[in-house]
C-alpha cells in the first residue's frame, strides 16, 4: 500500500484549485491545514461514553442540564464547519450516577472533533449517556449554522438547524419533554 502524507495531499488539492502551493503566501499551507484536520478531527478514535466517568461516591437524582455548549463540528458532506451550541440534559437512574459537569461538555467536544451529521452528533451523545450513566432520561439538543448551507448552495445566512434526541422517560413524556426543552432554550 502506498501511504500519501496529508501534506502532499493538500498540495495536490491547491494545484487541482489552479493555486501553486510553492507561492509566497501558501508555502506553510499544506503543513497548516493537514496540522488543524488533525486537531480537528481528533475525536475519531476516542470512545465517547469513556470521557463521561461516573464520580465515585456520588449520587444524584435530580435533572441535571449543561446548557449552551459551544459546539463545532466538521460537515462529512462538504468539510465545512457547523458551529452553534448543545445541551445534555439526565435524569440519574436508580443507582444515582452522575459525571462531572465537565464531562457533559468534553462530550460534546470529542464528539464534534469527527466527520459529522449534526442528527448523529445528538444520537451519539445521548447513547454515550446513557452507556456511561444508565440514566432515567436523557435530552441532546443541539442547534447550528452549517457553512455548507450559508456560504454556498442554499445561501441561507442566518439560518439554523435544530436537532434534538429523547430517550427514556422523556420519550414517553410530552409535558416532561416541553419542560426540559424550555429550560434548555
Amino acid at each position: 500500500m502506498v501511504v500519501v502524507e496529508p501534506v502532499d495531499i493538500v498540495a495536490a488539492l491547491l494545484r487541482a484549485l489552479g493555486e501553486d502551493p510553492s507561492r509566497p503566501g501558501l508555502a506553510d499551507t499544506p503543513a497548516r491545514v493537514a496540522a488543524a484536520y488533525a486537531e480537528l478531527l481528533s475525536g475519531r478514535d476516542i470512545d465517547p461514553a469513556s470521557v463521561l466517568e461516573a464520580l465515585p461516591g456520588e449520587h444524584g437524582t435530580g435533572l441535571i442540564v449543561a446548557k449552551d455548549i459551544r459546539l463545532a463540528s466538521l460537515c462529512e458532506h462538504h468539510l465545512l464547519p457547523f458551529v452553534g451550541t448543545a445541551a445534555v440534559a439526565y435524569l440519574p437512574g436508580e443507582d444515582g450516577r452522575i459525571c462531572g459537569i465537565s464531562k457533559l461538555t468534553r462530550l460534546i467536544d470529542v464528539l464534534g472533533k469527527r466527520l459529522q451529521v449534526q442528527e448523529r452528533l445528538v444520537s451519539q451523545a445521548a447513547d454515550a449517556v446513557e452507556k456511561a450513566l444508565a440514566p432515567r432520561a436523557v435530552l441532546v439538543y443541539a442547534e447550528a449554522e452549517h457553512l455548507c448551507m450559508t456560504m454556498r448552495g442554499a445561501r441561507a445566512e442566518g439560518s439554523r438547524i435544530v436537532t434534538t434526541e429523547v430517550r427514556g422517560l422523556w420519550a414517553a413524556d410530552a409535558a416532561a419533554r416541553a419542560e426540559i426543552l424550555s429550560l434548555i432554550r
